[in-house]
């Protein structure tokens, strides 16, 4: 494969493209797909953004591509990137910029109810944070939902196993062809999910 493919997992706080990207790339390692992982959500985690968010987004991308440039030396053609705005066509030039254009790029929109990634949320923001993410939280499901172009996947995550999330997600990619296995944890609210 000449070309990089991405996998893009977008989705609201508390839905759990976290603990979703790490059982993909569970799944993965098992049917000895190579690939990186990267969280997207510390690619511009700076404070203070040194002019907004333009700025935070830039510096996003900077780092992306300097990872990406790394993983692609050693010879890594696939990557799964968790951020909740990821899948937005807004989004794909900067993939497009960092990854070369010919990146295919797979696009997967996590979804939960309010009630859902409330309580996730409360398991998870033990310190200071819980009101201002719960808040961000139901204004990105509200934003990805009205935004998420048509082509992207939308996956429940309420009340199911990760282990079926993260099946239904790989599928997707075309990057393993007998994807088996059933049950597991289901995301709960000690959940280490985002």
């Amino acid at each position: 494969m000449d070309h990089a493919e991405v996998l893009l997992i977008g989705g609201r706080a508390g839905v759990g493209k976290t603990t979703v990207g790490w059982e993909v790339s569970a799944r993965l390692r098992a049917a000895q797909v190579a690939h990186a992982v990267i969280d997207g959500d510390f690619m511009g985690a700076v404070h203070p953004a040194p002019t907004g968010d333009a700025h935070r987004a830039h510096i996003t991308e900077r780092n992306l591509t300097a990872v990406w440039g790394n993983y692609a030396r050693l010879g890594y053609r696939r990557l799964v990137y968790t951020n909740t705005v990821s899948v937005l066509d807004e989004a794909a030039p900067m993939f497009r910029r960092a990854m070369g254009d010919g990146v295919r790029l797979v696009r997967v929109l996590l979804t939960a109810t309010d009630e859902t990634a409330e309580q996730r949320l409360t398991g998870r923001e033990l310190g200071s944070e819980l009101e201002h993410e719960v808040r961000g939280s139901a204004r990105k499901a509200r934003l990805l939902d009205e935004r998420a172009p048509a082509d992207v996947l939308r996956v429940v995550t309420d009340g199911r196993p990760v282990i079926d999330i993260a099946a239904e997600v790989v599928a997707t990619t075309g990057w393993v062809t007998d994807i088996t296995g059933r049950g597991g944890a289901v995301i709960g609210p000690a959940s280490t999910a985002g």
